[in-house]
């Protein structure tokens, strides 16, 4: 049986010598996510890959035309157009074309130290639909410009660019939704509830508003308002809100000279103990620490 890694007709694929990447990936904005090398293989027959003891690298593979197959964990998977897989770093897998229908894929092996976080936790393929407000053109497009740039790369600038789509792209994938919400059609009742729910909360973000409030104000009952606004969102309405005061809680702590209890009255909050509780969960350090933090910051950037 004939087996090929590379060599395609009309492939395309971008790489950089391993020293070059080990010195740029030192760098603060390429360490955590970059590419180490991406490609384009179109209708690629025999196409075979094995990696028996795994590598130190991440791959997605996104497959738009044809069949393949990959092994992973004892189990084998087909993929097929329209699908995606990322498959992880240090475990052994193997993957392939199909004999009869070779597919045509998309590909990148991405490392850093951020790398894991961009892999599911289950190696099954996932789908990639064509419909009203797919976006699949839009994510080929930033495949190209992220090629572009990648290929260029032999410098830092072209290479931090390339790590910082390679963000927006993987993301593409795995948040899906939110990636599809652009193109999304405004007259959807939960999409245009909460983007006017936010706006609202903002609006009053020095009150102290409660849910039967909130949904009072659009025509809602709180538990029809909380599953719409859920829906899209994610999260609980009054959870948003509590968000969106320690938001603006972070920007009264940076920018002002307001005490702690003052900014707690700012937003609404009773208590002063109360809302130290809140920002301490949400921002992970208390207001004074925050405070004390930025302020060395901006002492640091002023010198």
């Amino acid at each position: 049986m004939i087996k090929i890694k590379e060599g395609f007709k009309g492939e395309r694929f971008a790489t950089l010598p391993e020293g070059i990447l080990q010195e740029y990936s030192r760098n603060p904005l390429v360490r955590n996510l970059y590419i180490r090398k991406m490609g384009f293989f179109p209708h690629v027959k025999y196409h075979y890959v094995q990696k028996e003891k795994g590598c130190d690298y991440a791959m997605l593979i996104y497959c738009t035309g044809g069949k393949g197959w990959y092994t992973i964990g004892g189990k084998t998977h087909e993929i097929n157009e329209n699908q995606y897989i990322i498959l992880p770093s240090r475990v052994p897998y193997s993957f392939g074309a199909h004999d009869e229908d070779p597919w045509t894929i998309y590909w990148i092996h991405f490392k850093g130290i951020l790398a894991n976080r961009f892999v599911p936790s289950n190696h099954t393929p996932r789908n990639i639909l064509p419909g009203d407000y797919s976006r699949l053109q839009d994510r080929l497009n930033l495949f190209e410009e992220i090629y572009h740039s990648f290929s260029m790369g032999y410098t830092l600038e072209n290479l931090i660019y390339s790590s910082m789509c390679l963000y927006q792209f993987l993301a593409s994938f795995l948040y899906l939704d939110q990636y599809r919400s652009i193109n999304l059609p405004t007259h959807k009742e939960y999409l245009l509830l909460s983007a006017k729910a936010v706006h609202y909360m903002q609006e009053n973000i020095h009150q102290n508003l409660t849910l039967e409030q909130i949904a009072g104000y659009f025509k809602y009952s709180p538990s029809h308002f909380c599953t719409l606004f859920q829906k899209e969102t994610g999260v609980s309405p009054i959870n948003y809100y509590i968000r969106l005061k320690m938001q603006k809680a972070c920007q009264y702590l940076e920018m002002t000279h307001n005490k702690i209890y003052e900014v707690a009255t700012l937003l609404g909050f009773e208590e002063p103990a109360y809302f130290t509780r809140m920002f301490t969960k949400i921002i992970g350090m208390t207001p004074t620490q925050y405070r004390k933090q930025e302020s060395s910051v901006h002492q640091d950037e002023l010198k």
